[in-house]
């Protein structure tokens, strides 16, 4: 099993993710003679899990089911432990888009955190690029590593655990694009630039306040970025449900029914149009935004070495 590369057949050892339902699932470390516990019952890894495919329908012990997925970088961010706070697939597109990233590509991230962008940037550098990440918390990092060897890409990952304001990210001159999310990221404009590769390098920091944005564009400034531009990625959900309003009565209509003889009795008239003006109502499917639904998460700032 790896994040970059799909496998038919679940096998010992797998990340595999266990999906209830689209607002519930979790993931789960594949183990001979291991069981998990789920409100449908019980998944006997051994007999239900190891050598079926994919994708499979399992049944658990109260008569319940369950989806076994394969793992992507994108169910990995809606359920890894949270270690950090992480990026969500909102931004992490925007940013692999901006970042013009593609395989082959050398990227240098700090810091790692819960790896929710570390994973995504992999994925898109792959098979021949390459993540140099820096984390400054130790316990940090080294989970990151354990992670990164589990999910099969450990061999497209560097994780290093320094601080990269005052050490850089261990590498010059070879990085396609850097991403800083750190406290202060102007702090480390100067090693981001000396980690990039000769021209036409990107740079991207990601901070919540837009005080923190401001020292960082100065900070670019200062090293000679240019293209300089600040952003903000919103997203606004929409339920689908049915609703119905009231026809205004302009007379006309009712007339109409009338004259032609409309009979609201006769089956056949119940579905039509004209008997929902004869009943002051229609019914109909309508997009409408969540009453409570995720704001500001932070501002992205790019930049081009120049």
């Amino acid at each position: 099993m790896s994040f970059v590369e799909y496998g038919d057949t679940i096998k010992d050892g797998d990340t595999a993710i266990v999906f209830l339902g689209h607002e519930s699932m979790f993931p789960v470390k594949v183990q001979h003679g291991t069981v998990t516990q789920t409100k449908y019952g019980v998944i006997r890894h051994s007999t239900d899990l190891i050598g079926k495919k994919y994708g499979s329908k399992v049944t658990c012990s109260k008569g319940g089911w369950v989806f076994i997925l394969h793992p992507t970088p994108e169910l990995w961010t809606m359920n890894l432990p949270h270690r950090t706070q992480i990026l969500y697939s909102t931004d992490i597109s925007i940013i692999t888009m901006m970042l013009e990233l593609k395989p082959g590509s050398i990227v240098c991230e700090s810091g790692t955190g819960s790896g929710s962008l570390s994973h995504a940037l992999i994925r898109t550098v792959a098979p021949t690029g390459h993540l140099y990440t820096v984390e400054f918390h130790q316990q940090r990092a080294e989970k990151a590593r354990e992670e990164f060897r589990e999910h099969g890409v450990e061999h497209l990952v560097t994780v290093t655990n320094q601080d990269v304001c005052k050490n850089g990210f261990g590498v010059s001159n070879v990085a396609d694009a850097v991403f800083l999310d750190i406290p202060s990221p102007w702090e480390a404009i100067g090693h981001a630039k000396s980690a990039l590769k000769a021209e036409g390098g990107r740079i991207c920091s990601f901070s919540p306040c837009i005080e923190q944005v401001q020292r960082t564009c100065l900070a670019m400034e200062e090293y000679g970025f240019t293209e300089i531009n600040t952003l903000e990625i919103l997203l606004r959900v929409y339920n689908v449900r049915t609703i119905s309003l009231q026809i205004p009565d302009l007379g006309k209509a009712a007339e109409d029914n009338s004259s032609a003889g409309f009979d609201s009795s006769n089956p056949s008239n119940q579905g039509s149009p004209c008997a929902n003006l004869q009943q002051g109502a229609v019914q109909f499917k309508s997009g409408v935004p969540l009453r409570e639904m995720v704001g500001h998460t932070g501002y992205l700032t790019f930049a081009t070495k120049s």
